[in-house]
């Protein structure tokens, strides 16, 4: 057993047996991840199983993005010109009902924030966005480091690469 990233392949992936709870996640992962990747709108990443490769653990959605300067802390606009911030926007991420509980939230939004890191070497990327679901999910990412916005108390960021 070994746990893979891949990009969604709805020829290869179950996206219908896919459970995690939460209905508008269900519903994402789908009816839209796929057009929405597709449309270059998001890309969706799934955690699988390599001896079970159609089974999706998880997923996480990212798009290009931007946050507005005064949205960040003082100490996180230091150096920073006077317009929107690059971001990659983390916009959906969950874990199958049956695997809850063994980390793999945590692989996911590890995995995003190495693929923010990695672009941005390659193009400008200062912060990844989460828009947590409720404060339980807030928690969650900031027990990662993210810290709230500004104006919306549920629009978290985290610093990518060095500042």
């Amino acid at each position: 057993m070994a746990l893979i990233f891949t990009v969604l392949d709805g020829r290869r992936h179950n996206r219908e047996d896919f459970t995690c709870g939460v209905a508008e996640l269900d519903d994402y992962l789908r009816r839209r991840a796929g057009q929405h990747q597709r449309d270059g709108i998001a890309t969706t990443h799934v955690l699988i199983d390599d001896a079970e490769p159609v089974r999706i653990l998880g997923y996480c959605s990212l798009s290009a993005a931007q946050l507005h300067l005064h949205e960040l802390r003082e100490d996180d606009r230091k150096r920073l010109p006077a317009y929107p911030v690059p971001a990659i926007r983390m916009g959906r991420l969950a874990v199958s009902n049956t695997k809850q509980g063994r980390g793999y939230g945590q692989l996911l939004l590890g995995h995003a924030v190495n693929l923010a890191v990695s672009v941005r070497q390659t193009m400008g990327v200062r912060v990844l966005i989460v828009d947590a679901k409720d404060e339980r999910a807030a928690a969650f990412y900031e027990g990662f480091g993210f810290r709230r916005t500004a104006s919306a108390a549920l629009t978290l960021y985290l610093p990518v690469g060095s500042s």
